[in-house]
């Protein structure tokens, strides 16, 4: 019954905190901007806008035609001339073909499901898990710069049972918000597809494959919470996570990956973590190096790839996890607490 207690009495104090109502309120704020402005740049295409695309196409191939042979006309009128040299010789310049105008190309934007929904299930992740980070990192790092965590270590002295009740309080308030929201998010993303795209291609597999990514994007959330978690308790204020998550961005988003472009690094993807989580939410990520071309029969580059895939995405990630959460387990339970 106390640790039930206890993790009611966390519950409570993590969902009634300002800071968790705030950044909550932030992070639903902005996916709301998201599907607005999808909402309002994308529209539904019929027989209107395939007739004015292909209409456009046309005007675009004859135009280009016509300036195609004004070129070839001013060539032929200037042989003999020093201005000749500007010219092909023989003025040979080629007429585009009608092919190179595909109506396509000229289409309005349209939302459509099956293309269009994982980049912002990616998104939903992203937000979720910078807002889980943060929540994460403010709920233990608030309670031992306030003095709080003292307080409670009178009530109830078992430190671990006390640090691990708060990080299980933490990624249950996580995963259900990140479960409400994600359907929300599905749902919504339907009717714009509906009513300003289309659904085309959604099967059954379809649907599957996008409730995956949706569970990949919920593990990515409850990871990105621990790790605050594990960083706040560690430096026993929310300044340290916060101050990591900034070097991290600051030094090894910009200066490892300036350094590794000048030293010519192969794959320098292997290095950045923006790459790890695409790997883990799109299931992998293919790496190019295009400094090392290998030429197939018809001349083209056929650069060395290297894929990380989620699975090696998802291993690093446990790795880190363990190493942060664990070694905060370990600082509570051996620290001094004053």
């Amino acid at each position: 019954m106390g640790s039930v207690s206890l993790y009611r009495a966390e519950t409570r104090r993590l969902v009634k905190r300002r800071f968790t109502k705030l950044f909550t309120v932030g992070a639903l704020l902005i996916l709301a901007a998201v599907l607005a402005g999808v909402f309002l740049t994308n529209e539904k295409v019929g027989p209107d806008q395939v007739a004015q695309a292909t209409a456009r196409a046309q005007a675009e191939y004859k135009q280009s035609v016509a300036a195609t042979e004004q070129i070839r006309a001013e060539c032929e009128s200037v042989q003999g001339t020093p201005r000749a040299s500007e010219f092909p010789p023989n003025c040979e310049i080629s007429a585009p073909s009608e092919s190179d105008f595909n109506p396509e190309w000229y289409m309005p934007p349209t939302f459509g499901l099956k293309d269009n929904l994982p980049d912002m299930i990616t998104t939903l992740a992203a937000v979720l898990a910078l807002a889980a980070f943060v929540i994460g990192a403010s709920f233990v790092g608030a309670e031992w710069s306030s003095g709080g965590m003292m307080n409670l270590l009178l009530w109830r002295p078992r430190r671990l049972q006390v640090l691990s009740t708060k990080l299980a309080a933490l990624l249950v308030g996580a995963t259900v918000l990140t479960v409400v929201v994600a359907a929300i998010w599905t749902v919504a993303f339907w009717g714009v597809a509906k009513t300003r795209g289309n659904t085309i291609g959604m099967t059954s597999g379809t649907w599957q494959s996008f409730g995956l990514m949706e569970l990949r994007a919920l593990v990515l959330v409850l990871a990105a919470g621990a790790l605050g978690f594990g960083l706040a308790s560690l430096g026993r204020h929310t300044a340290m996570a916060l101050g990591v998550a900034i070097g991290v961005i600051v030094v090894f988003q910009f200066g490892v990956a300036a350094v590794l472009g000048i030293a010519h690094v192969k794959f320098p993807e292997l290095f950045l973590a923006p790459f790890w989580v695409i790997a883990w939410m799109s299931k992998e990520y293919v790496a190019q190096d295009y400094d090392a071309c290998n030429y197939d029969v018809r001349g083209a580059c056929q650069p060395d790839t290297l894929t990380i895939t989620w699975q090696m995405a998802g291993s690093a990630l446990v790795v880190i996890l363990v190493l942060v959460v664990g070694a905060a387990m370990w600082t509570m339970r051996k620290r001094d607490i004053t």
